[in-house]
């Protein structure tokens, strides 16, 4: 996943890559509500600052804003979230076969190096890291396809799944393991285009499978803690 923007960048982008991030990592639960008068105050910046933000957030389906009452973080529906899951099985199937066309040792060994740092993160019990790195490994491999519109898009569909998996999540380890990326990346090395994608859509479902849509949100921390 994206890291915080830094502090010299323009203060809306710095404020919409800290929610976005927040959101991603599972610390901003759905439902959260972003008053503008307390972000304003953390990023020590203007409100209108903070409404530029979150009117991107907002375009990017991360926010909704309800009248008279202020901006939430998004509470995905049922049929959301299963287009989402759709959308992450056409275009990162689509990602793995551009990618064992394309992919050279380089990649492999980026791949490689990513996935040991998800098993380091899985095993010291580092809940955050390891939410961060899984995602992390699917934005890379829309990376390491070449195509900056699909990683675009990609990036969009992660951090949704994320307000997905907060929501409706029934299980409280990790939920997109690195074994399961490690054979995807076998099969990468290997040219098994066929076998790349039958992977990546069962690794797919696999978190999908995990969702209980029964389930209500939990109650989220306070704002300053999760932007900190």
């Amino acid at each position: 996943m994206s890291e915080p923007r830094t502090s010299s960048e323009p203060p809306h982008l710095e404020i919409y890559n800290r929610i976005w991030t927040a959101i991603a990592e599972r610390k901003m639960k759905p439902g959260t509500r972003l008053k503008e008068e307390s972000i304003a105050e953390i990023f020590s910046v203007s409100r209108a600052r903070v409404r530029q933000a979150l009117t991107a957030l907002e375009h990017d389906g991360l926010v909704t804003s309800i009248p008279n009452r202020g901006a939430f973080v998004s509470q995905p529906s049922i049929d959301e979230a299963r287009d989402i899951f759709f959308a992450r099985r056409t275009i990162e199937t689509r990602l793995v076969a551009r990618l064992c066309e394309t992919g050279d040792e380089t990649a492999f060994a980026r791949l490689d190096a990513h996935v040991e740092e998800e098993r380091a993160a899985r095993t010291a019990g580092d809940t955050r890291a390891t939410v961060r790195l899984a995602g992390g490994f699917h934005l890379l491999l829309g990376e390491l396809a070449g195509s900056p519109y699909l990683w675009d898009v990609l990036r969009d569909l992660v951090s949704r799944t994320s307000l997905i998996m907060a929501m409706y999540q029934t299980r409280s380890q990790a939920d997109c393991g690195p074994e399961e990326h490690a054979e995807i990346v076998e099969a990468l090395r290997a040219g098994q285009a066929e076998r790349a994608q039958h992977l990546m859509d069962h690794h797919i479902d696999h978190l999908e499978e995990q969702l209980d849509l029964e389930e209500t949100p939990t109650e989220a921390l306070d704002l300053r803690d999760l932007l900190s």
